[in-house]
């Protein structure tokens, strides 16, 4: 069960109860324009998020390496997406658990981020492959074993 759910109204409930013991009814109405305003303030950052989030591309982030960097486990899947400013793109189908995102950057690499009840509990980072002209590149370029003690004198240009 997510206590959650239940213990923010009861303490919410409670603080009105203990704000109309010892103010009486200025203490309600003090107690719930704190409450209220708290709620505004959640509201205000969740809109925010999702308004930055709105100019971006589904998926994508500007570095996956950097984003799996900072990922922590117990993490909120709004924290992420206000990490990334852009919405992740679901991989597993809609309303199940877990939830599956992936975060893609232009190199290729990706983020898949499972998320159980909206908490993240793990994130894989994959990256691609080589492509195969660099290795062809590199093989037909001498290496350092190549050249021979010595042998660097004939490669310096005459002074």
């Amino acid at each position: 069960m997510n206590f959650g759910k239940v213990f923010v109204p009861l303490a919410g409930l409670l603080l009105l109860g203990a704000a109309y013991r010892a103010y009486g009814w200025a203490g309600i109405a003090f107690a719930g324009g704190a409450i209220v305003m708290f709620l505004l303030m959640h509201f205000n950052r969740t809109m925010q998020v999702l308004k930055r989030a709105a100019d971006r591309p589904i998926g994508t982030v500007a570095s996956a390496v950097m984003l799996n960097a900072k990922l922590k486990p117990k993490v909120t899947l709004l924290h992420v997406i206000a990490m990334t400013r852009a919405l992740g793109e679901q991989r597993s189908p809609k309303d199940a658990q877990p939830e599956v995102f992936r975060w893609t950057d232009n190199g290729g690499s990706w983020v898949d981020a499972t998320f159980v009840k909206g908490k993240l509990t793990e994130w894989t980072l994959v990256r691609p492959q080589a492509p195969d002209e660099d290795a062809a590149q590199a093989a037909d370029a001498p290496s350092a074993d190549a050249v021979k003690p010595g042998a660097a004198d004939a490669l310096r240009p005459p002074v």
